[in-house]
């Protein structure tokens, strides 16, 4: 990657990745400045529960095989590493670090915005950072959607999650269109979420 490209970076625990996530991640780099999104894995959000996620290792991989050999994206484990909970501010700052050739970008849903204030160190992120929003069902302005450093998308709407994909496994429903195909294939191979 050539220095200075704009990455965008899609946080999320990715429990498991569906095709709103891949569509999104798409539109983004089809459809704005960035060059590449990177997803970045996160072992436990301070948001969620814990006992609901499968194993760190199993949703890697389910990125990697989501996004396959599709050089417009790139998944990262840096994380898995770090202090838990994970809290975006400290995983920017070491991305920075790391990769200072990037200029990083924050990829949200626009039902992040009511809460970001409850973010560790949310000021901080909005003075060093572009946040990308992009509009979820029933989105309504807030505080921060006016914020100089965030920029709200119209991006395609979908009302689909991780939380419904878990629970229609769970009660055998088939969900081969709701995932990339080869996701469909490593979840039914390993009985996730049955």
């Amino acid at each position: 990657m050539k220095p200075g490209k704009k990455t965008g970076l899609f946080f999320g625990t990715f429990n498991p990745i569906h095709i709103g996530h891949m569509i999104i991640a798409n539109w983004f780099v089809e459809y704005t400045d960035l060059d590449k999104v990177w997803f970045v894995v996160s072992p436990h959000s301070p948001f969620k529960n814990k006992k609901t996620l499968l194993a760190d290792h199993h949703r890697l991989a389910l990125v990697r095989t989501a996004i396959d050999d599709d050089l417009r994206f790139w998944v990262t484990d840096i994380e898995f590493g770090m202090p838990q909970p994970s809290y975006t501010i400290d995983t920017l700052t070491y991305l920075e670090e790391k990769y200072a050739e990037h200029k990083f970008v924050l990829l949200a849903g626009s039902d992040q915005l009511p809460n970001f204030d409850k973010w560790k160190n949310a000021d901080r992120i909005l003075e060093l950072y572009k946040m990308y929003v992009y509009a979820r069902p029933g989105y309504k302005n807030s505080k921060f959607g006016n914020h100089h450093s965030v920029k709200i998308f119209q991006t395609p709407l979908m009302e689909i999650s991780s939380t419904f994909v878990r629970k229609s496994i769970k009660e055998g429903k088939d969900m081969r269109y709701m995932l990339p195909p080869k996701v469909w294939d490593y979840i039914r191979e390993m009985h996730f979420y049955e």
